[in-house]
């Protein structure tokens, strides 16, 4: 099952299929969770192994041409960007579409063409129908074929997630999940932002999904994860934490390659348990405390001149012989 729209394709999803129950968030149970935009995770798929490639505008791209599709030598690149945040307005980021744009542009420059953008949650702040066509337009400017997205909980905002789904749901299954497969790896996109009540969370029907769709696969399968909120402990006293993401987690140790991408911390974060590797990505609205270091998950304010500073993208990079991935994050300064 995949769940995307094409780039240049402006259809929505029909979303009278999706249950009555609300248990999206209140405005109100939204002021203590910040929104980020993630980096850009450029991942490379070769010999079985999901490995990762620096891309580098200042060093030529041994893999593949120049604005090339790298599905022509089996080899597979995609960039995750996060948490867009389109909506925001304060001082902690006056310009959110502009700085989303600069990301735009660099994800562009990267000097080859991704096989896909995946944009792991928190498109807006406030989850409007004004909020999802504007992160949607500015999408289209991506220079690849496929756009992949994931809700976060500012995307859930008082209606469960309906208006996510409208325009972003089309061929999902349940709340928005899905799966998919292209250069011998198989994706899995996950929601577990509509109950924050008990942190992020994924729920049984999703999780028996992941149990159904990983069932036929062989143990030498690489998997990659999307979820917006973390399926580690991060730091649950703030919500960065999936309350049953232990499920998940059993069900995928049997495989020998696991990446897990997520969005919603507004920070650098990388954990590896045994066959499992957890990325957070850097954000390009505005940053967040580290975990404790303040009493809530708050914007944080920086003098305007060092804000592209704690903004940017992330690549990530891998070299034959070496056990662990290499992580480059680039700036938008």
């Amino acid at each position: 099952m995949t769940g995307y729209y094409d780039s240049h394709d402006s259809a929505s999803a029909d979303d009278a299929e999706r249950p009555a129950a609300e248990h999206g968030m209140s405005r109100r149970q939204l002021i203590r969770h910040a929104g980020w935009f993630g980096g850009a995770v450029v991942l490379t798929v070769a010999s079985g192994e999901v490995i990762s490639h620096i891309a580098d505008s200042r060093e030529p791209d041994s893999m593949t041409p120049a604005g090339a599709t790298a599905g022509a030598n089996s080899s597979l690149r995609f960039v995750q960007v996060s948490d867009s945040h389109i909506g925001f307005q304060g001082p902690a980021n006056t310009d959110v579409v502009g700085s989303f744009t600069e990301a735009i542009n660099q994800v562009n420059s990267l000097g080859f063409r991704p096989d896909f953008v995946m944009h792991s949650g928190d498109l807006t702040h406030l989850s409007t129908a004004g909020q999802f066509d504007q992160v949607k337009q500015m999408l289209t400017g991506m220079q690849t074929d496929r756009v992949f997205t994931v809700p976060g909980e500012h995307d859930s905002i008082g209606d469960a997630g309906r208006a996510y789904r409208k325009t972003f749901g089309m061929g999902t299954l349940g709340d928005g999940w899905y799966s998919f497969d292209t250069h011998g790896v198989h994706f899995i996109a996950l929601v577990n932002t509509l109950s924050l009540e008990k942190l992020g969370h994924l729920g049984n029907d999703q999780i028996d999904f992941v149990r159904k769709d990983i069932a036929g696969l062989s143990s030498d399968t690489p998997i990659v994860v999307f979820s917006h909120i973390p399926l580690f402990a991060m730091y649950p006293k703030w919500g960065w934490s999936t309350d049953d993401a232990l499920k998940v987690i059993a069900l995928l140790r049997r495989f020998s390659s696991v990446t897990c991408l997520n969005g919603h911390v507004h920070q650098l974060f990388t954990k590896t348990d045994g066959n499992i590797t957890f990325h957070s990505a850097t954000t390009t609205a505005y940053p967040l405390p580290k975990p404790g270091r303040a009493p809530a998950p708050t914007p944080q304010v920086v003098p305007a001149r060092q804000l592209k500073d704690a903004l940017g993208i992330r690549t990530v990079g891998y070299r034959q012989g070496d056990r662990e991935l290499a992580i480059k994050d680039q700036r938008l300064a």
